[in-house]
């Protein structure tokens, strides 16, 4: 199974804001080129991010973004669900429809396999990726240089 570049993001951001020092929240913007990733898709993921209280952005002066501690919490497995949405590893029902799908045993092997794959990533949580050992690299590969 291959993540959308979406979620592959989505899973960056989150990491990179565990590793900040609270005391300085990044703008969207310094997240972006930390991340190697264009502001705007930054933005959007940022704003999904927000709807599922992973992320708090506060506007203006003193503001940035923040990780919330229900988003340290996340299940990544949950998280990966929530960001993919509920779609077929493969697409029977597209146009024109599989000719086999009324006797093909694939689809629900691949839905369980799907499932197996998120299951896996359950018990792992956002704080389990940015913990030692892995942590100081992760500081070092996503904080810019401070000016």
């Amino acid at each position: 199974m291959r993540l959308t570049k979406f979620t592959d993001l989505a899973l960056r951001v989150t990491m990179r804001l565990a590793v900040v020092d609270t005391a300085v929240a990044p703008t969207s913007r310094e997240v972006a080129e930390s991340v190697a990733a264009p502001y705007t898709h930054v933005a959007k993921v940022v704003s999904r991010l927000q709807h599922l209280g992973v992320v708090e952005a506060r506007r203006g002066r003193g503001g940035g973004l923040e990780i919330t501690s229900a988003g340290r919490r996340a299940s990544v497995g949950r998280l990966v669900r929530e960001l993919e949405g509920s779609g077929e590893v493969v697409g029977c029902e597209d146009s024109p429809p599989c000719p086999l799908r009324a006797a093909c045993r694939l689809r629900a092997a691949l839905r369980d396999a799907q499932e197996a794959f998120y299951a896996s990533l359950d018990p792992l949580t956002i704080q389990d990726l940015v913990g030692d050992p892995a942590r100081p690299g992760l500081v070092n590969l996503l904080m810019p240089a401070r000016r």
